[in-house]
């Protein structure tokens, strides 16, 4: 029995339509199965239990960075608090009217409401740094 050349082409033919509708046909099937079992309550439990330590993971680094923001930002306002008291002069007045204490309230009203800052004599100016970067000061 021999094959002829137009009978190989029906054949082939015929097989590559087969196999294209076979596999529409399976990939259906396995696509509608996988929806039927996304939309059951069992995917969501192992879902759940996939992404426990990818969720833990983020907390732990939003809590580190959290403690970081944290620290950066209050020791700034720290500083800048002490900056400014120095510059104001109000830590110097505060430790002479500690042991007065109504001295202290008239000074701390005297440097809120009546600009005792500028009664202290201003530090010298300080002389911003160049870069020696081309272009930027």
């Amino acid at each position: 029995m021999e094959i002829t050349a137009i009978e190989l082409v029906g054949l082939a033919v015929f097989w590559s339509l087969f196999y294209f509708f076979l596999s529409h046909y399976i990939a259906g099937l396995s696509r509608d199965a996988w929806v039927e079992y996304i939309r059951s309550e069992e995917s969501d439990e192992m879902l759940l239990e996939a992404l426990d330590p990818i969720v833990n993971e983020i907390e732990d680094r939003m809590h580190d960075k959290l403690q970081d923001f944290q620290s950066s930002f209050f020791g700034s306002l720290g500083a800048a608090s002490k900056k400014l008291d120095q510059t104001t002069g109000q830590a110097t007045i505060k430790a002479v009217t500690k042991d007065n204490p109504l001295l202290g309230f008239v000074a701390e009203y005297l440097m809120k409401r009546g600009n005792i800052a500028d009664l202290v004599p201003p530090e010298s100016p300080k002389q911003p740094k160049k870069s020696t970067k081309l272009g930027l000061k």
